[in-house]
């Protein structure tokens, strides 16, 4: 059925794999610039060459495509960091591998920060649909948590610390230079796409946080 589909189309057979991916690719700058109310599914149709009809019947509607967007920019950035091996690394160098890692891919992929920000005043409600995105953030809190596992038994860390606060206090940093880059640039006048900022911010998170493990806590 699919193939018949994909040749009234188009008028020859694609891949429909290929096919898919590439309206992803188009999908996620649509809804990064233009927001889910914004998006226009005709206009994705049109830059990939296939039709709206088509689009449907991959992603079933206008919203299944913005979370097949969604899943696949986690699944990007979490396969990212299955690929450093970082439990071939001392804990700290680990740690500091994956927030660099964070920083750069975020640096790299505004349209990632855009999307997060649109789900976020969503109220996250397509992610809350979706078991993918919840069990591929599982794997980067699981890595975490056994760098901060190792870290406390050898001695270089002190603070035995929640991974999900570990997670969050990287992501913020990382996720706050490029969702507030133009307002904070404007309030400040400091162009935060400078390669002299991006490599000194870099250093400072990756800084922050370990200097958090190693103090000790403070006594109830």
């Amino acid at each position: 059925m699919r193939e018949r589909v994909e040749r009234a189309e188009n008028g020859r057979k694609n891949d429909p794999q290929r096919t898919q991916a590439d309206i992803l690719v188009v999908a996620t700058k649509e809804f990064a610039t233009h927001g889910l109310a914004g998006a226009r599914v005709d206009a994705i149709a049109e830059k990939t060459r296939t039709s709206k009809r088509m689009i449907y019947y991959y992603f079933g509607s206008k919203e299944g495509l913005y979370l097949a967007v969604l899943e696949q920019s986690y699944r990007k950035l979490r396969s990212l960091e299955a690929d450093l091996q970082l439990s071939n690394l001392e804990p700290e160098a680990a740690l500091r591998t994956l927030i660099a890692t964070t920083f750069d891919h975020d640096e790299a992929n505004p349209d990632f920060v855009r999307l997060v920000s649109i789900e976020n005043i969503h109220h996250a409600a397509h992610m809350l649909r979706s078991d993918a995105i919840r069990d591929l953030n599982v794997s980067v809190i699981e890595t975490i948590a056994k760098i901060l596992e190792r870290g406390f038994e050898q001695g270089v860390f002190h603070r035995k610390a929640d991974p999900i606060d570990v997670h969050m206090m990287i992501s913020a940093f990382c996720f706050f230079r490029v969702s507030n880059r133009y307002t904070f640039g404007t309030i400040f006048r400091r162009d935060l796409s400078e390669s002299e900022t991006i490599d000194r911010h870099r250093g400072m998170i990756a800084d922050a946080v370990v200097s958090y493990l190693k103090s000790c806590p403070s006594p109830d």
